[in-house]
């Protein structure tokens, strides 16, 4: 038998905090942006290529570093929430594999690490094929909450 992992143990702790529940800005809004699930262990996001294209007719790359940050963000402070903190982006990357032109792309976060201080998130955006868009890789720095 293994040893439990960070996320296992995060997820199994009681917690005396509420999760933190997602509530969409402005961007994500404009972005059509809908969540789809949303735990300390995952965060699951649609997005139309529709509206968020570049020039060309392809998903902007902007769009999916935007949307991809987000959702990442949005996992680090669930589990921030079971700490009674919040959390702050500090370092964002993308690689881009292929392009969209049409359909509805699913972002995923899932995490890689889930600290006290910090977490990193993977971000896997997909097409309708389940074809990997984009990877991104986000860091967050957990703090306590401002009144």
């Amino acid at each position: 038998m293994s040893a439990p992992s960070p996320m296992d143990a995060a997820e199994s702790k009681p917690s005396a905090h509420e999760l933190w529940k997602i509530t969409l800005g402005e961007l994500d809004e404009k972005m059509g942006v809908r969540i789809v699930e949303e735990s300390v262990q995952r965060v699951v996001a649609t997005m139309p290529v529709e509206g968020n294209r570049q020039s060309f007719g392809l998903l902007h790359g902007g769009a999916s570093l935007a949307v991809g940050e987000a959702v990442g963000s949005w996992a680090a402070v669930i589990h921030a929430s079971t700490l009674g903190k919040t959390a702050v982006g500090v370092d964002v990357s993308a690689t881009h594999h292929r392009s969209a032109r049409e359909g509805q792309i699913t972002i995923t976060a899932t995490p890689i690490h889930l600290g006290g201080t910090l977490t990193t998130h993977e971000v896997l955006i997909t097409n309708e094929a389940g074809q990997r868009l984009c990877t991104l890789r986000i860091t967050n720095l957990l703090m306590r909450r401002h009144k």
